[in-house]
């Protein structure tokens, strides 16, 4: 008969990497996996295609913005929580002694301390005094990160914008090359045809571009969101070691996100115009006008990430 360690550990254990849960996500056949792991498991799939379960081989259908967007398996994820509840309060060298200062980026029991860290010159602190000034720290972290997700979310509404005014702009470009086209004679349609081609080329072009940016900002805010998730579970929910536990490798994460300059990634499509030609000179070579298709100038600064900020963040760990 499994004992109840055992099977707890079978519950928050991903069976794609053999290790505990990291962000389990689920399928709709409530199997739950480590969003990295289904991430690997997809990558030969695009966002709308089908898959199989790992486990069971039911299908399931990619979201539309990724992997990603699976739900989040809330009931593996307790487990876990309370798995890491019942480890997290002891020191790892004295399992019968509970941390209770946090000292050289360590949450350490007094045994520890006389041990091995007494003569370091790092400040010596209690877990819940430290936990205090971490989640100040982290309160300030995520919302930069909340302000960054909202300029990305404004951003991604104007390149829809942006889009639709391209579109629109080359559609009615494509009527005025259709109205001349049909006043001069059978002689010019090849002409004509050429123009349709390549303004069509260049919306596809463009329209892929649009895509790729849209793209690479959903997948940013993927990052975002699941950062804010995270952060706000572990300042709302977790334990001062949890939160001195974390909250290095959190700060890093969120400045790395920070420094990553997705809200300059913007869509610029090419300026497309048509000129018409005389009709009335049929003998001059270009008898239906003259297409012109320039890149706009982007902007000399772009967007610049959150001005406000004066200097890069650093981790001040003691």
């Amino acid at each position: 008969m499994a004992s109840a360690t055992s099977t707890t550990t079978d519950l928050i254990t991903c069976p794609i990497c053999d290790n505990t849960y990291n962000n389990p996500k689920s399928l709709p056949c409530l199997h739950a996996f480590c969003l990295e792991c289904i991430k690997e498991y997809c990558k030969d799939k695009r966002p709308g295609d089908r898959a199989t379960c790992p486990m069971c081989r039911e299908e399931f259908q990619i979201p539309t913005d990724g992997v990603g967007r699976l739900k989040h398996h809330f009931i593996v994820q307790q487990l876990v929580d309370k798995e890491y509840e019942r480890q997290g309060s002891y020191c790892e060298q004295h399992t019968d002694k509970e941390v209770e200062v946090y000292k050289c980026k360590e949450n350490i029991c007094m045994k520890c301390y006389a041990d091995k860290h007494r003569n370091h010159d790092k400040v010596l602190g209690l877990i819940p005094e430290v936990a205090d000034n971490f989640r100040s720290r982290m309160n300030e972290d995520d919302q930069q990160i909340q302000s960054l997700i909202d300029a990305i979310r404004e951003q991604s509404e104007e390149n829809k914008q942006t889009a639709t005014e391209f579109i629109s702009n080359v559609d009615e470009e494509k009527k005025k090359v259709r109205s001349v086209g049909d006043v001069v004679k059978h002689s010019v349609d090849r002409q004509v045809n050429e123009f349709l081609t390549e303004l069509q080329s260049v919306k596809s072009e463009s329209a892929k571009e649009a895509k790729s940016v849209q793209e690479e900002n959903q997948e940013a805010l993927v990052s975002l969101e699941s950062f804010h998730t995270h952060s706000q579970e572990l300042l709302d929910k977790g334990r001062p070691c949890d939160i001195t536990r974390a909250a290095c490798e959190l700060h890093d994460r969120a400045t790395e996100l920070l420094n990553d300059d997705v809200i300059a990634v913007k869509y610029y499509p090419p300026h497309v115009a048509f000129t018409p030609a005389d009709v009335t000179q049929v003998k001059r070579l270009s008898l239906v006008g003259k297409l012109t298709v320039t890149d706009e100038q982007q902007p000399g600064n772009a967007y610049l990430l959150h001005s406000h900020r004066q200097s890069v963040l650093k981790c001040q760990c003691q």
